[in-house]
């Protein structure tokens, strides 16, 4: 176990701490709520970015940006979601800063107040769908399939690095439609983007559901959701897809001319990941010497360390190593040659360690003559002799057995935490137990939903889409139920 690290079994919130910070991924801010993303959890984000940006452009969407800020009554004519999203808004109400005459330093100039208060964006259907209003005005213009990677203030009172900061990065899709049908298969199929993601990519298995009414995103008619499981046993929403319905296409008046020339209000849908993404994946994969990465979002996926001693020795090593390289690249591997001398092997190994890094690859002198190099897999610490000659093609095949290893392992974990409870006191037993999803009645009311949330401090996390009927009595009422639900204490 690395020292550093405080070990999950004794605290697993200092832990993850510990590794954000340890691992490079982030550090604080000077500003009370937000973080600065560090160079590799930066790429990290790019790495992710990356390859949603090509799924959603392989699905027909095109990118574009809105402003940062929202004129104050935008969001009032959305009822709910001004509801919704009131208490966490940032509001800027002037322009320009002075001088204190009487020398106390700089003040707000109060001859300088807006004459309409701007909001921050928290997120940013209103001054979408205000655009969209110049945008759409026949059947022809449909359907619209608009994202954008931006950053959003949402004011945090408790804030955790990645899982809810004041000001976080992300990305939205809003798309405009013809027919109800057509938005409903668009929030599907969005939905189904980020499961698949989660799985293939970040080797974290989720459950694809719907939200409850009181769970649903503020101003949507329906909200589906992808939830996985951390190893602490809480859970944690991972992405969104929101049917908007009709309801911001009449707040901003979006209407369309159809096919029989009659005028309707277009249906809507918003879908959206962020940077939580990458405090998930810490917290779904890593141990207590620092992250694991999957090898597919890795950064760095392989890095070679030369061990030796003298100028000839490393020479020799270099010769060697300098066309294996070339191998690795040409295969798409991502690969990095630490022959840094200012720093020993043994302290190298301990830092890819914390990192993270999928493969680890030693190279001494005593290899040379064996025509072998010592690797090592960061997700199970073996180690193996390996023959130099096709070590690119041998490491790229590890590098998909570490991916699925990975996966593997969260999904049996996850699986080993979503147990069945048919009376309160068996609910209660497994929350403050071993945690996990607790698969349980519910009489389908929101008042129930409120009362089990307000005793547990567990919620509705989901009700799976592939949820099976079964009659039952709620956990808590007793009441008729048809379906069990997935609740959890959560993130």
């Amino acid at each position: 176990m690395n020292k550093e690290i405080t070990p999950r079994d004794k605290d697993y919130s200092q832990w993850y701490n510990d590794i954000i910070l340890k691992a490079g991924l982030a550090d604080y801010s000077a500003v009370r709520g937000c973080m600065v993303i560090k160079p590799y959890g930066f790429a990290l984000w790019e790495n992710m970015q990356s390859q949603l940006d090509k799924r959603f452009k392989e699905t027909g969407h095109q990118n574009a940006y809105f402003p940062l800020f929202i004129p104050k009554s935008f969001l009032s004519r959305e009822a709910a979601h001004i509801e919704g999203f009131a208490k966490e808004c940032a509001v800027v109400t002037h322009y320009r800063l002075k001088n204190d005459e009487s020398g106390s330093g700089i003040i707000v100039d109060p001859e300088a107040k807006l004459e309409e208060e701007l909001i921050v964006r928290p997120t940013s259907e209103t001054i979408i769908w205000n655009t969209y209003k110049t945008w759409i005005q026949s059947y022809r213009d449909l359907p619209l399939l608009i994202n954008q990677w931006a950053n959003v203030v949402r004011w945090e009172m408790r804030t955790r690095l990645f899982l809810r900061t004041t000001e976080f990065l992300w990305q939205e899709g809003h798309t405009a439609h013809a027919t109800s049908e057509e938005a409903i298969a668009e929030t599907m199929q969005m939905l189904n983007v980020y499961a698949e993601f989660a799985e293939e990519w970040m080797a974290m298995p989720v459950i694809r559901g719907v939200k409850s009414e009181n769970e649903r995103f503020a101003g949507a008619v329906d909200t589906f959701c992808i939830e996985a499981m951390m190893q602490d046993g809480k859970a944690l929403q991972a992405g969104t897809s929101h049917f908007l319905g009709q309801n911001f296409a009449k707040a901003f008046d979006v209407k369309f001319s159809d096919k029989q020339n009659q005028l309707d209000y277009v249906w809507a849908t918003s879908w959206g990941v962020s940077t939580r993404l990458i405090g998930a994946l810490v917290m779904a994969h890593s141990d207590d010497d620092g992250l694991v990465l999957p090898p597919k979002l890795a950064p760095i996926q392989v890095v070679v360390i030369p061990i030796f001693k003298g100028d000839e020795q490393k020479k020799a090593i270099d010769e060697k190593v300098m066309p294996l390289l070339e191998d690795f690249k040409a295969l798409g591997i991502s690969v990095k040659y630490d022959d840094d001398e200012s720093s020993r092997p043994g302290w190298k190994f301990a830092e890819y360690e914390m990192k993270g890094v999928p493969v680890r690859i030693a190279i001494g002198a005593r290899d040379l003559e064996k025509n072998v190099a010592e690797v090592a897999r960061r997700d199970t610490k073996a180690k193996e002799s390996v023959s130099l000659d096709g070590l690119a093609n041998t490491v790229h095949v590890l590098l998909n057995a570490i991916q699925n290893s990975i996966f593997q392992k969260a999904k049996d974990f996850r699986d080993s935490r979503i147990t069945k409870a048919d009376s309160w006191e068996d609910f209660m037993e497994i929350l403050d137990g071993k945690g996990g999803f607790v698969s349980a009645h519910w009489d389908g009311t929101a008042g129930t939903e409120e009362k089990i949330k307000e005793l547990s401090k567990a919620t509705i996390r989901c009700i799976p889409l592939d949820n099976p009927a079964e009659e039952g009595k709620d956990i808590l009422t007793g009441k008729p139920s048809i379906q069990r639900v997935l609740f959890a204490r959560a993130y």
